[in-house]
């Protein structure tokens, strides 16, 4: 997949743009897909098209956009820490609401037997928050076990 360069200074608006055109021009089923006008059905369709990508290299332009995308994301949404979350005894807290907001230093995924996840357009399993090359990593974890 041949990529094209980013100019500096993006929009949060322009890397969604730079993202879908990329992920759609990845996928040969999707790849003449009509991307839509509103942010919100731009955000569904690239959350769609990174949940369905099975794990492949990716340009280190796009990953890198990709990164910048999904930080300014979680920005948006509001970071928690874990100094922010009530202890409720010794070493125990407990947190309801959207993991994918906590600054923590790991998750546990529920992920399946090949540890890549779900591959279902629009679904919200937390694998699907983290970037695409968590899986591809995964993808190659898994390879040097079997």
């Amino acid at each position: 997949m041949e990529t094209k360069a980013m100019p500096k200074n993006t929009t949060q608006e322009e890397r969604l743009d730079y993202l879908v055109e990329e992920f759609k021009a990845d996928s040969a089923e999707y790849k003449e897909l009509q991307t839509p006008n509103s942010t919100e059905d731009k955000r569904r369709i690239l959350r769609s098209l990174m949940n369905i990508r099975m794990p492949k290299e990716l340009s280190s332009e796009v990953m890198k956009v990709q990164d910048e995308y999904l930080t300014e994301r979680a920005a948006e949404k509001g970071v928690v820490n874990l100094s922010d979350i009530p202890v409720i005894r010794d070493g125990l807290s407990v947190w309801q609401g959207d993991i994918t907001r906590l600054s923590v230093d790991a998750i546990v995924n529920a992920a399946n037997s090949q540890m890549l996840g779900c591959f279902v357009p629009m679904h919200t399993c937390i694998d699907k928050a983290a970037p695409t090359s968590i899986t591809q990593a995964y993808n190659k974890r898994m390879a040097r076990c079997s």
